[in-house]
């Protein structure tokens, strides 16, 4: 049984990031399983650029920015294990591991970093009514299959979803040659950040239809076309409201959830709101020595973000594998009025070195209010807002010297 001092499993930005962080800070044997053939995760597929804006000051496409992690994993002694799937991680922090080349193994670990990133919502999990037939597919789906294998998925497409990447894909299919028809969007708002809103919908004069669904779908083969309904407050359909739009594709961008199998299976404490593992300070699961990061603990917008955020899982780590993190309950960050989640959900303030920054999204749109964060009950920090929707994630400092003895957080939005 090989034994490391630090694992991450997922090979893409957050897992190569945490362990480069990881063996910096100490950690003499590191490891990376992907299950892919190949390091970079989702950015090998993600070919447009804005990528690296924070990291790098420059603004690279998915896989330039992927790439300039895995040089710097390849000029350490990091291993790396691609084409390896990890079947289940124990709470003694033990992975099994299955491959073509060794066969099944068991490996174990000072520390563990759970960093497998986020799936997109299939149809099965809409219900949407119709029959079933070619050309509905997810929006990551067709991105891969346009960028990476090359296939032109349809000539005219309806877009279910205003995510980040159903509203890239608008953009993708538009200069491929599709006639993209419109893009629905359930809520009252877009999901995605207003960058992508503007490059890719508004320069394009692709609509964007909010408070609408798709309500059916037609055809028995390829997908002939769908009807798009207006939803009301309680997004339920307004009948008579119902438009038919030809197509041959529907993409679907309708939210991402957290790879949580392997966390769900191994008894790990998981966080209704951001659907992913909760994390302390640290980064640390319910379970001591083993840490979560990027997209699995909480949808990120940015993959600059991602990085931030695994840097300090591999860090922290590499610290417990040194046995340099100290344990203990710690205080609970409380998500007050309109915000939707706060991560990390805990607080040890012995383990924070520096200043805590806080990651929240709001739970609808604001104009024109302030972030208010109290440490009990005193308000400590004030910050005002133009504007706030839920599709963009928001962070917030906290001096580390304010987190000792303090006995409870909690963030909230008030007016202005």
């Amino acid at each position: 049984m090989m034994h490391y001092d630090v694992i991450c499993i997922g090979g893409g930005p957050a897992g190569l990031a945490a362990a480069l962080s990881a063996k910096e800070n100490g950690a003499e044997k590191v490891c990376i399983i992907e299950r892919d053939l190949e390091l970079g995760g989702i950015l090998q597929q993600c070919i447009h650029n804005g990528f690296g804006l924070h990291t790098f000051k420059e603004d690279l496409t998915g896989p330039e920015y992927a790439q300039r992690f895995i040089e710097k994993v390849k000029e350490t002694d990091i291993e790396i294990k691609t084409d390896t799937m990890v079947l289940e991680i124990g709470k003694d922090r033990s992975v099994y591991i299955l491959n073509p080349n060794e066969g099944y193994q068991k490996l174990s670990a000072n520390a563990i970093v759970l960093t497998m990133g986020c799936r997109e919502r299939t149809r099965g999990a809409l219900a949407i009514p119709g029959t079933r037939p070619a050309g509905v597919m997810t929006a990551g789906t067709a991105q891969r299959l346009v960028n990476i294998e090359g296939y032109m998925v349809g000539k005219k497409v309806v877009i279910l979803g205003s995510g980040d990447i159903g509203l890239i894909m608008a953009r993708r299919m538009t200069l491929e040659g599709a006639k993209v028809l419109a893009v629905a969007e359930l809520m009252p708002y877009s999901s995605g950040l207003t960058r992508n809103i503007v490059q890719c919908l508004d320069d394009y004069q692709i609509p964007l239809l909010l408070q609408h669904t798709v309500t059916n779908i037609y055809g028995k083969n390829r997908v002939e076309s769908v009807d798009i309904s207006e939803v009301n407050d309680k997004f339920e359909s307004i009948p008579g409201t119902e438009k038919n739009f030809e197509c041959d594709t529907l993409l679907l961008s309708v939210g991402l959830l957290p790879e949580i199998e392997l966390p769900f299976a191994a008894d790990i404490v998981m966080d209704k709101r951001t659907r992913g593992p909760r994390v302390n300070e640290s980064m640390e699961t319910s379970i001591p020595g083993i840490f979560a990061c990027g997209n699995i603990a909480h949808v990120h917008d940015l993959v600059d973000f991602v990085t931030i955020e695994s840097q300090k899982a591999g860090n922290f780590a590499a610290e417990f594998a040194k046995g340099n993190l100290q344990a203990g309950n710690g205080i609970c960050s409380l998500a007050g009025e309109g915000i939707s989640y706060i991560v990390p959900q805990e607080i040890r303030a012995n383990n924070c070195k520096k200043d805590l920054e806080l990651y929240f999204r709001v739970n609808r749109v604001f104009d024109n209010v302030k972030i208010v964060l109290r440490i009990d009950d005193r308000i400590i920090k004030e910050i005002k807002k133009r504007h706030l929707a839920p599709g963009e994630m928001e962070s917030i400092k906290v001096k580390a010297e304010l987190l000792l003895n303090a006995e409870s957080l909690k963030l909230e939005i008030v007016n202005n």
